[in-house]
């Protein structure tokens, strides 16, 4: 099918949007179809002109079903997409409730703004309507995790469980002895919700997120969630109300279950817990049938917590955007970019006895991070609204991988990619997470440009030309005098020349040329080992660090089938001691 190449349309350079087109010959794959959100000019994006026609897209893989990653399938399919959609089964579920809701809103913003007369557009219009996702919808095929699936002319599809949402998948796409993985959005080593995520198979080339590749999730000091707890006991105590933004997937069922947990355990006051996001409870019922879930988490006892009532109707949300009495208000979106939660906000922020507790990572321009960042005013519906309630964050809701959760799920595959290119991540954070992987790794990493196309070919070195004369090659070689410092006798190598040797004899498990370099013991859990023999079943080792001037080294592989570590003494040109461990 010819090259194979890549175009970052989407999340790069920024956390949203994702998207990543996928060329083999005249084949067009796209993994993901993100909404852009946050700042203006990722917004405007949405409207503009697809790079390709989009009816030239023959399959597209769906990583999870948020809205960054999702939401702009149906403007695909309204423009001439009519390929097959592949995700795993609840992601479909879940993609059905996130496109319906967001068909809704934009068609229900496009008729305020045309009443109220806030838009530059004449007519305001929406991105998609319902009847899109309607006929999105009959493109969905399932996939289970684990499973090859052949998508044709010899490309093959296999799913890895992510833990960052219910459904959550790692792609891995193969063809012609060529592979390259989609991390998609990766769960933390310890999900809320969800059961931990699996290892994939691993690729040449690596496509993974880097939204907290700059920092760790703070492990809390005392109780969980105890900013959250103090927050809502001191909004009640003034007679306030606690608003919590939060997303209908999966974040609201951990706000449940943590508002559950310090309610039983008589750390808050047992007030009103409002869920008012119609997406949130209907993918509380996904989440209930599904085998994803911990064996601690149970949906129904969420559910039926006293106090906790479902708001679906327009007029109990509007009863609820100043109340009178003390009470919990879980309503989406997560970042205050639209729906239920922007009404509540209007009404709420100017009101100093109310709190906001936001729970999760707020993307730049969002209304969430101008909250976060201290905001004393905020713009919805057309005029600006004075923030006077207080503003809390808990980042404990967390359930994107961090710095250490990235680097575990990087180190975890089973061989090491060529190359790694990181999406979905702020400059900075993604510049952090690359450095992390040069220096730990020696991987090539790159943060590629939007727009950027890149070759996922692994190519052989192109042949050298013949050479008829070949002492008319190059220049004579001069060695330099020499500079009054003595050479060790027998001495043959710089420690230089050693080190690559012993980089490469270990990367390709030679053990004929590990053999050749070493001149002392090997100690294998502390027992001396053959060294003939040990070296054979080396694999696959890289180095990982040289230290004491050249007379130290540590390197990682695989002896046999299991990962080891190996420390070895150097003395000049040879290996004087070898210890592995693991």
């Amino acid at each position: 099918m010819g090259q194979m190449t890549l175009t970052f349309i989407g999340a790069a350079e920024t956390v949203t949007g994702s998207k990543h087109l996928l060329t083999l010959g005249q084949r067009r794959v796209l993994v993901d179809a993100g909404l852009f959100q946050g700042e203006k000019k990722w917004r405007e994006q949405n409207w503009a002109k697809f790079p390709v026609e989009p009816g030239s897209i023959s399959d597209l893989v769906l990583t999870h079903a948020h809205l960054d990653h999702v939401g702009y399938l149906p403007a695909l399919v309204k423009h001439g997409f009519r390929g097959t959609v592949w995700c795993t089964p609840e992601t479909i579920e879940l993609a059905e409730i996130v496109l319906m809701d967001s068909a809704h809103l934009q068609e229900q913003d496009a008729k305020e703004a045309a009443e109220g007369g806030w838009s530059k557009h004449n007519p305001p219009l929406a991105l998609y309507t319902q009847e899109d996702v309607q006929t999105t919808m009959r493109l969905f095929r399932p996939v289970d995790f684990d499973t090859d699936v052949d998508l044709r002319d010899g490309l093959v599809l296999r799913f890895t469980r992510a833990g960052h949402i219910l459904g959550s998948a790692c792609a891995n796409i193969t063809h012609d002895g060529r592979s390259v993985l989609f991390s998609g959005d990766l769960g933390r080593h310890d999900h809320p919700v969800l059961k931990p995520r699996g290892v994939p198979q691993g690729a040449d080339h690596v496509i993974m997120e880097s939204t907290y590749g700059d920092r760790e999730h703070p492990e809390p000091e005392g109780l969980p969630h105890e900013a959250f707890a103090e927050t809502i006991r001191k909004t009640v105590a003034r007679g306030g109300s606690v608003l919590v933004p939060a997303f209908a997937v999966d974040r609201t069922e951990a706000v449940l279950k943590v508002v559950s947990e310090m309610r039983r355990e008589g750390r808050i006051p047992e007030v009103p817990v409002f869920v008012n996001s119609p997406m949130a409870l209907a993918a509380l019922k996904v989440y209930r049938d599904s085998d994803e879930l911990r064996e601690d988490m149970h949906v129904d006892d969420l559910a039926s917590l006293k106090y906790v009532r479902e708001v679906r109707s327009v007029e109990e949300s509007r009863a609820l955007n100043d109340p009178t009495f003390p009470c919990i208000i879980i309503s989406s979106s997560g970042m205050a970019t639209g729906g239920r939660v922007v009404h509540h906000l209007e009404h709420m922020l100017p009101d100093p006895k109310h709190s906001v507790v936001l729970t999760g990572y707020q993307g730049v321009g969002t209304r969430g991070r101008s909250l976060l960042d201290g905001a004393k005013q905020l713009k919805m519906h057309g005029r600006y609204v004075p923030v006077r309630a207080t503003i809390v964050q808990d980042s404990e809701f967390s359930v994107h991988a961090d710095c250490s959760d990235l680097l575990d799920w990087l180190r975890d595959l089973p061989r090491k990619p060529s190359t790694v290119y990181l999406v979905h991540g702020e400059k900075d954070s993604a510049e952090a997470l690359r450095e992390r992987i040069v220096s730990e790794f020696g991987i090539t990493c790159v943060v590629p440009r939007q727009g950027e196309v890149v070759n996922l070919d692994i190519a052989p070195a192109q042949p050298a030309a013949p050479v008829d004369r070949p002492e008319l090659v190059g220049s004579p070689v001069v060695i330099p005098a020499p500079t009054g410092v003595e050479p060790r006798p027998g001495r043959r190598l710089t420690t230089l020349q050693v080190v690559n040797r012993l980089a490469r004899a270990l990367e390709e498990g030679n053990g004929k040329a590990l053999g050749a370099l070493l001149a002392g013991p090997v100690r294998v859990g502390g027992v001396e080992t053959p060294a003939s023999d040990w070296a054979g079943a080396l694999r696959g080792f890289e180095l990982v660090d040289l230290v004491d001037a050249g007379r130290r080294a540590v390197a990682r592989g695989q002896a046999g089938d299991k990962p080891v570590v190996l420390f070895l003494e150097l003395d000049g040109d040879v290996v004087t001691a070898v210890d592995q461990v693991g």
